[in-house]
């Protein structure tokens, strides 16, 4: 016979794996330890398999475990998409989404395409997590957003793209940096120009340094940078300061080059010409309407992915 599943009982192993250990979950749930850990017990006595796996640092999902908190996610994930549907025939203009987004595409975003969108829709609220290409593409797939910006992302069966566009890497410049006088005839800088250049750059979980890697790998030089980071806006300081140059999309440096403090400068490099944007969501979430919305209107809006500044 197969095994049923008591539902009631997920919530409970979601909250022990979000949180990392039992006690933490039942602080957050309100109620006592062994209380979580019965439940969790009682879920894995009706599937006869064990679903975690206690450590000193927490508790980890084993392969049962992970299958399930996938089937759990996916469950929420419809039920949220199923209200926000109901809101919809009832006449409501309301929601919420959830958005992912590559800190690049921030300054893009939050200017005219969010100003309209909000305007127009006012009763629409949203949450917005700053996070790195790897978290992105994990917040999308397992339903904690809705929907992902990301600049260059991996291949992913679990992840579809809703809208692309070229935007090569480009090398960020102060505006009276030698650099300049370095362009070939075509306008674009060899990436050999900067070899000996103090260098900022992305830490290695976000999709524009995973691209000097690979162009690293195929010239055979190591960037060695000066500064190593997870924010954007510390490139854009380390640049504006007259400390060296860094590698970007011209678009999430757009207002400062309109500004006249930075210059992208084109990089004659396959890899890097290659790069693209990417607006994502996970293949087979039905999105609600509100969600619909908002992605149409970023595809058709936003500079990332063809809309003129």
């Amino acid at each position: 016979m197969t095994p049923a599943i008591t539902e009631s009982r997920l919530p409970y192993l979601f909250e022990a794996v979000q949180c990392g250990t039992v006690r933490a979950a039942a602080d957050r749930l309100d109620i006592a330890p062994s209380a979580v850990s019965r439940q969790i017990a009682l879920l894995e006595a009706e599937l006869a398999l064990p679903l975690i796996e206690r450590h000193k640092r927490g508790v980890h999902l084993t392969q049962a475990g992970r299958l399930l908190m996938e089937y759990y996610r996916e469950q929420r994930a419809h039920q949220e998409d199923l209200l926000a549907k109901l809101q919809e025939v009832r006449g409501l203009r309301r929601g919420h989404i959830r958005l992912a987004v590559g800190e690049g595409f921030v300054s893009d975003l939050m200017g005219a395409p969010l100003h309209y969108f909000c305007k127009r829709y006012p009763d629409i609220t949203l949450t917005l997590d700053l996070a790195g290409t790897n978290e992105v593409m994990r917040l999308v797939a397992e339903d904690d957003a809705d929907i992902g910006l990301v600049y260059n992302p991996p291949a992913e069966p679990k992840i579809v793209s809703r809208a692309q566009m070229r935007q090569p890497v480009h090398a960020i410049v102060a505006p009276d940096s030698s650099l300049i006088d370095q362009l070939d005839e075509t306008g674009a800088l060899r990436l050999d120009a900067l070899y000996d250049v103090p260098l900022a750059l992305m830490h290695g979980a976000y999709g524009t340094r995973q691209l000097m890697e690979l162009a690293e790998q195929s010239e055979k030089h190591r960037l060695t940078p000066t500064v190593t980071t997870n924010s954007i806006s510390v490139l854009k300081h380390f640049v504006r300061a007259g400390l060296g140059a860094t590698f970007l999309p011209a678009f999430a440096v757009s207002q400062e080059i309109e500004g006249g403090v930075l210059r992208a400068l084109p990089i004659d490099h396959p890899i890097l010409k290659r790069a693209e944007a990417h607006l994502i969501t996970r293949a087979g979430r039905r999105l609600s309407g509100a969600a619909n919305r908002l992605l149409t209107h970023l595809a058709s809006k936003m500079e990332a992915f063809g809309a003129p500044d």
